[in-house]
């Protein structure tokens, strides 16, 4: 796993080991950063269910301002500081080792990207999207990862689901505010 472009291009990341570790693979990252592409310069990230935080390294790399990554596993907290120290990023990151859920229901801060990659089958994609719709700012896109046979919502809160993305059997989904 490597950061795929930006100021930290091709730095090698570490990930957790086990069989409920479920990176994503640089195709799908890929494809993930080219729907956003121009939205990331200067904007504040979350990744939530940041498991390695490839995701906000990625969106640090392409010149995000910064990023907050939430974990509840103690070793993917570690992971995610190890990796932002190798980056560099350090300075420009959050790291959290809490709930994702209860994080983002008490929140006050507001985001200008989600990332939201939860462990699958465990409703928390449904979970969290309502309450991560909540604090976005204006402008902000949410995107999901999920099993392509899972069922997502069409909306939360003022978010609606613009479009999915099918790569073998991962779709990615994304969320924008009705304007």
């Amino acid at each position: 796993m490597r950061v795929i472009t930006g100021s930290a291009r091709g730095r090698r990341l570490i990930t957790l080991e086990g069989e409920d570790v479920r990176p994503t693979t640089d195709k799908v990252k890929e494809a993930l950063f080219s729907i956003i592409q121009f939205e990331i310069e200067g904007r504040k990230v979350l990744d939530l269910f940041a498991g390695s935080g490839q995701l906000g390294i990625e969106a640090l790399s392409r010149g995000a301002k910064s990023a907050v990554f939430v974990d509840l596993s103690r070793q993917a907290v570690e992971v995610v500081k190890k990796n932002l120290e190798a980056t560099g990023f350090t300075k420009s990151a959050v790291v959290l080792n809490t709930d994702s859920i209860a994080f983002a229901a008490t929140r006050a801060e507001n985001y200008d990207i989600a990332f939201i990659d939860p462990p699958y089958g465990k409703g928390l994609l449904q979970k969290a999207l309502p309450l991560v719709a909540d604090i976005m700012n204006d402008g902000g896109v949410i995107v999901c990862e999920a099993p392509y046979d899972e069922e997502i919502p069409e909306a939360a809160g003022e978010f609606t689901l613009v479009k999915t993305y099918k790569y073998g059997k991962i779709k990615l989904a994304t969320y924008r505010k009705e304007v």
